[in-house]
């Protein structure tokens, strides 16, 4: 499925898990609550989602990279407490609490969300002495001898074991306890994305000429060459910068980003005729009402290709000035709600008079009038 579905997914299981019964319990029991994983490609927006679920659904949300801790920052460190056992004392070993779990815990204070997500990443790529405590975290969610705290939503992601070869295979035990998504690309989706984040009209233009190029993974004689979409909006930011700094933005920058060659190229050959077309049928000044003749002329009779790329062109820079203008209007509602918080002192009053500092207009009295 798209990402747009899998967030969808993720937000009716959420409410599934979250929804209690007459009596307050949790309908779904917490041992039924299977934890959600995520499979899909790099790049796809599986963590980006995260950060909007939690958002929309006012959950509180604590994110780990897992590939990054140690056995012991996952589970805690060892100490040594002494018990009785049948009349006998014997050393025992506990742990700290993982650091983990005492984030959940640190989220709760800070926020006052008792509910939340705890969203672990690249669970699939973990080290071989880290392995067994994530088998036992999506199995009993557990780390160590600590829980997760009840109302805490496990989801993970991982990529599939074609574009890392780090990947751990989970077995059969494990596979059914979790709710498994994959997740692919869709160009479709993200340019929806694309728009709302203001994403280089260039690049709307240009994937959507050229579509295949969105998200490609392939291993040549040359090694891995690869576009993906973090790739191009990680761009998109690069190239709006270099256009406020007067940059050249050319094959060598596009293709610190798009990691494939061929790709790279063709992108940074259109992004050439991107500038070319702008200039030459005035892009700005059609949108802004102008529109000469000989314009009309010229691009009735350009190639196809031509056509195609001055639409987008023009479909992109309209949709950013829809959003520019949609910004600023909420921007001004905020103002206007934060102005209304403000006490009536000067001005006029609840009904409708004016007021200031000497009472109200009824009342005023002006140097020399008693005279």
């Amino acid at each position: 499925m798209n990402i747009k579905r899998a967030k969808e997914e993720i937000k009716n299981t959420i409410e599934a898990y979250l929804y209690k019964d007459s009596y307050g319990a949790y309908a779904i029991p917490e041992i039924r609550q299977r934890p959600v994983l995520l499979i899909g490609p790099p790049g796809v927006g599986k963590t980006q989602i995260m950060e909007q679920i939690s958002i929309e659904c006012e959950l509180g949300l604590v994110a780990y990279t897992i590939t990054h801790h140690t056995r012991q920052s996952a589970i805690g460190l060892p100490f040594i407490v002494k018990k009785e056992f049948g009349g006998k004392e014997y050393s025992v070993t506990e742990y700290t609490m993982s650091e983990i779990v005492g984030s959940i815990y640190n989220k709760i204070e800070e926020t006052g969300l008792k509910e939340g997500i705890l969203f672990i990443d690249e669970i699939n790529c973990v080290s071989e002495t880290l392995a067994p405590t994530m088998l036992q975290f999506l199995q009993c969610k557990t780390f160590g001898n600590h829980k997760i705290p009840e109302g805490w939503i496990i989801i993970a992601a991982g990529n599939p074991p074609e574009f890392n070869k780090s990947v751990r295979e989970f077995d059969i035990v494990t596979l059914d306890r979790i709710k498994r998504i994959y997740v692919e690309p869709d160009f479709s989706i993200w340019k929806e994305y694309a728009y709302q984040e203001a994403i280089h009209p260039a690049i709307i233009a240009y994937l959507d000429v050229k579509k295949q190029n969105f998200c490609q993974i392939e291993t040549t004689v040359d090694g891995k060459q690869f576009a993906t979409p973090r790739g191009w909006e990680d761009l998109s930011r690069l190239i709006e910068v270099y256009e406020k700094m007067e940059k050249n933005i050319d094959r060598e920058v596009v293709g610190q980003y798009i990691q494939h060659n061929k790709i790279s190229k063709d992108f940074a050959n259109y992004l050439e005729l991107f500038y070319k077309y702008e200039d030459d049928y005035e892009v700005d000044a059609v949108l802004s009402g102008t529109l000469k003749e000989g314009l009309l002329f010229k691009a009735g009779r350009a190639p196809f290709d031509e056509k195609l790329s001055l639409i987008g062109l023009l479909l992109s820079k309209i949709g950013v000035t829809f959003r520019e203008t949609l910004e600023r209007e909420k921007a001004v509602e905020s103002l206007m709600m934060q102005l209304k918080r403000f006490p009536k002192k000067n001005g006029r009053g609840p009904s409708g008079k004016w007021n200031n500092k000497y009472g109200n207009d009824n009342n005023l009295k002006c140097e020399g009038m008693e005279k």
